[in-house]
């Protein structure tokens, strides 16, 4: 009903439109700006100018740079820090997994370890139509088979690693798979000098497995992710290839999780 419209919602409308003209002028290139410099960005007279910028610092979005003009505020600052706490796992990585199963096909997992638990945080799969192979978001996988246990096992302190296999039920899930620890923390050593993991058959028949360390900006693997696909659509040959892929994969992620932490 036209009667309930505040007669100042268009002018209100056109503040906010303007305050976020003037807040989007910043750049890496331009950190400060002059009253001048956004009059003429907004077309108005420095008078109206100067009015809208008094009202962002009074609201704490700019401050008055010391040597004359304005930069951001506090305010921004606390802005982007709750905006970097909305950020999950899987939201950051997710868009970068979607790009990864389009581009080779397969299912891409991302999982994470806690104690002696790996579980599958999320996953992307290919539009392609491809045979997937199925492993639920929450579900939970063995420490000992997978190459996504092994790669978030390799980078932990040998005698941690040791302490978590030792105290876990091995399970044999397959004729491949792996249930002594001496032999275990070998393997691990070969995945950390590989830089990645591979598995075939270990934890599903005719599966492969091939899973990238993802790191936080202090170089801890806090994450892995992971392709697998049915073993006979994968040749030996192109598992260098897809392994420098999810290499890369891992390092977008964790270079875009860097940027959102505290």
């Amino acid at each position: 009903m036209s009667g309930s419209v505040s007669p100042n919602y268009r002018e209100r409308n056109s503040t906010a439109d303007r305050a976020l003209d003037i807040l989007l002028m910043f750049t890496d290139a331009q950190l400060v700006v002059s009253g001048n410099a956004v009059a003429e960005r907004l077309g108005v007279a420095r008078s109206t100018a100067y009015r809208y910028l008094q009202s962002l610092v009074n609201s704490r979005f700019l401050e008055e740079a010391p040597g004359g003009g304005f930069r951001l505020g506090l305010r921004v600052l606390e802005i982007a820090r709750l905006a970097r706490r909305s950020y999950g796992l899987s939201e950051v990585a997710l868009p970068a997994m979607t790009a990864l199963a389009d581009d080779i096909g397969g299912t891409i997992l991302l999982t994470r370890r806690t104690e002696g638990l790996v579980v599958c945080v999320d996953r992307a799969e290919s539009a392609s139509g491809a045979v997937r192979i199925t492993y639920e978001r929450g579900s939970t996988l063995p420490l000992n088979a997978g190459a996504s246990a092994l790669v978030l096992l390799a980078w932990i302190p040998e005698e941690e690693a040791r302490r978590l296999l030792e105290t876990a039920d091995l399970q044999r899930f397959t004729p491949a798979t792996l249930t002594d620890v001496d032999t275990l923390i070998r393997r691990l050593a070969h995945i950390r000098r590989s830089g990645y993991s591979v598995t075939r058959g270990e934890l599903d028949p005719d599966v492969i497995g091939i899973a990238a360390p993802i790191r936080n900006d202090q170089q801890q693997v806090v994450a892995a992710v992971s392709f697998t696909a049915l073993s006979s659509r994968v040749f030996s040959e192109a598992e260098t290839e897809i392994a420098q892929k999810l290499l890369k994969t891992a390092q977008e992620i964790g270079d875009r999780l860097s940027s959102v932490a505290d």
